[in-house]
């Protein structure tokens, strides 16, 4: 299934609906943002993804906003109730939920977020973006992480990561701005010929108007972004918040906090800046294709 198509399913028509019911809402009660999230002890960011129809609604959150923002009226609260149950189901119902088995929570997550994004920025120390990865390389990746035991699973591992890449196509497709540092270009990944691949590859992709690929070279010396690979995730709609998914030993963790993600835009900056233009990069992509060739 196309993964563009999702970006416009009836769970996000849904739950934009919802989103702006909420807003005017909140608006109509006099408060901020900043002031719902205290109210409702969570963060802006989650306020902001709520209001744009960017996550699921838990009817319990949808109390707590109702009665946050005054809104007492019987019909209305029913009305928005039903509208938060059909939001959610269709939206368990997304392309990647067939793939449950084989996907972690935050993945899925990720992947919601991901179809409905306008940007990402991503700095990765070690593996190409998923969403530049050939099929072997996507299949030894998968392989060497030891989550997936079966050949089934591995294969629908596969799929999952190709048809999240159809975000780069398309009428809207994705601005995707990557910026790799060097050991991404030698870690042996599947062995020589699948590297070489892989190389060709990102020069391929690099030559479309939405892709951006800068290399960061070992001459940099230490950098602020070598200490983990970081996602952050931008969406269309006016006054949205960013959000960055940040790995560490432990695992993935979901940053909203504005002064987090102004954090890691600070650290993007910085590495692209570092980095080798995107055409003195693709001299160098294209040099460690050659050697893993030879």
């Amino acid at each position: 299934m196309s993964a563009n198509a999702t970006a416009s399913s009836p769970s996000t028509v849904l739950g934009r609906q919802l989103g702006d019911e909420l807003r005017r809402l909140r608006e109509a009660a006099g408060l901020t943002t900043a002031q719902a999230a205290e109210a409702l002890d969570c963060t802006k960011g989650k306020i902001s993804r709520i209001e744009n129809g960017r996550v699921t609604v838990r009817i319990p959150d949808l109390t707590a906003m109702l009665l946050a923002y005054g809104a007492t009226d019987a019909e209305l609260r029913g009305r928005l109730g039903a509208l938060a149950r059909k939001a959610n189901r269709r939206r368990r119902q997304g392309w990647w939920n067939q793939y449950g088995s084989v996907l972690a929570d935050t993945y899925r997550d990720y992947i919601a977020l991901e179809t409905m994004a306008g940007t990402i920025r991503t700095f990765q120390a070690q593996l190409v973006p998923g969403l530049l990865q050939t099929p072997e390389y996507i299949r030894a990746v998968t392989v060497a992480s030891r989550q997936w035991q079966t050949a089934d699973e591995i294969e629908q591992f596969v799929r999952v990561r190709l048809a999240r890449q159809e975000r780069l196509v398309g009428d809207s497709p994705l601005q995707f701005w990557a910026v790799l540092s060097e050991a991404v270009l030698l870690q042996q990944v599947g062995g020589p010929e699948v590297m070489a691949a892989q190389l060709e590859q990102l020069l391929a992709v690099s030559e479309q108007p939405n892709v951006t690929i800068q290399v960061l070279p070992f001459s940099r010396g230490a950098h602020a972004s070598m200490f983990g690979p970081y996602v952050v995730l931008g969406f269309p709609e006016e006054a949205a918040l960013d959000v960055v998914l940040a790995d560490n030993p432990t695992g993935s963790m979901w940053l909203e906090r504005e002064t987090e993600v102004a954090r890691y835009q600070e650290l993007f900056d910085a590495a692209r800046t570092s980095a080798l233009s995107p055409v003195e990069s693709r001299t160098v992509i294209r040099r460690r294709a050659k050697e893993h060739r030879a």
